[in-house]
């Protein structure tokens, strides 16, 4: 690119995280389907129009937009954007919003490339549409999106399930032997992870699990992410999202 050029693309986006930026201006992080993750500002939010503008920029919405890229910018700017799916439940139900809240600052946590990622980006994407469209099992969404994402991350389970088997955090394996360390879920939890990775998003609702399950399964998934991300022990939502489900 020519010192000073102007390139402009067309995209789809979802939105990670906001940071206020001086007095009219915010700094949105989104994870783009032609640039991976990436920051855009946005400026003149002054008056009437902030409130609109900013309606966009909430955790988990989906956008499409025109970006615009320069070096004489050090972030990329929007030239026109609206949103790429109208949700219809999410925004207005407080179980939807605080899980689309934990899957925000998952992927704001863990996502660090500025390179495009079709096959993450296609399952995020489809994420937001398949909880909002979720009228049962929505307990249960935060635990299915975290068992699927590690496939996109570079550390699903390398093995099929036995019967009774445990799992091995850090081999990242089903074993049928107890592992002689800490790393590990218990046969419990070892089997609902098979559940997970084999349940359409569809059909949640028919795994029943209590309270106690989806925290004591949420916290292994959390320790498995952390022995491969250490980035996931920052999440600050969890306790939220422990509070409502």
């Amino acid at each position: 690119m020519a010192i000073g050029s102007i390139k402009r693309y067309t995209s789809q986006g979802v939105v990670l995280n906001t940071l206020k930026y001086g007095d009219n201006g915010v700094i949105v992080q989104l994870l783009t389907s032609t640039h991976g993750r990436q920051s855009y500002m946005v400026q003149g939010l002054g008056g009437s129009s902030r409130k609109s503008k900013l309606a966009l920029f909430q955790p988990m919405f989906a956008l499409e937009f025109e970006g615009i890229e320069s070096s004489k910018m050090q972030m990329h700017r929007f030239g026109e954007v609206h949103s790429g799916i109208v949700l219809q439940s999410t925004p207005f139900d407080v179980k939807k919003s605080t899980m689309a809240l934990f899957m925000a600052e998952v992927l704001h946590r863990l996502i660090k490339e500025s390179e495009a990622n079709t096959m993450l980006f296609d399952f995020v994407w489809g994420s937001i549409e398949a909880l909002d469209a979720a009228t049962e099992g929505v307990a249960n969404f935060h635990l299915w999106f975290l068992t699927h994402l590690c496939r996109f991350l570079g550390f699903a389970p390398g093995n099929e399930y036995q019967p009774e088997a445990w799992f091995d955090i850090s081999e990242g394996m089903f074993t049928m032997e107890p592992p002689r360390t800490d790393h590990c879920m218990t046969q419990e939890n070892a089997l609902l992870l098979r559940d997970m990775l084999e349940c359409d998003v569809r059909y949640l609702s028919e795994i029943g699990l209590n309270r106690h399950q989806r925290v004591d399964f949420l916290g292994a998934l959390m320790r498995y992410y952390g022995y491969h991300l250490d980035t996931i022990h920052h999440v600050q939502s969890i306790r939220i999202l422990q509070e409502v489900f």
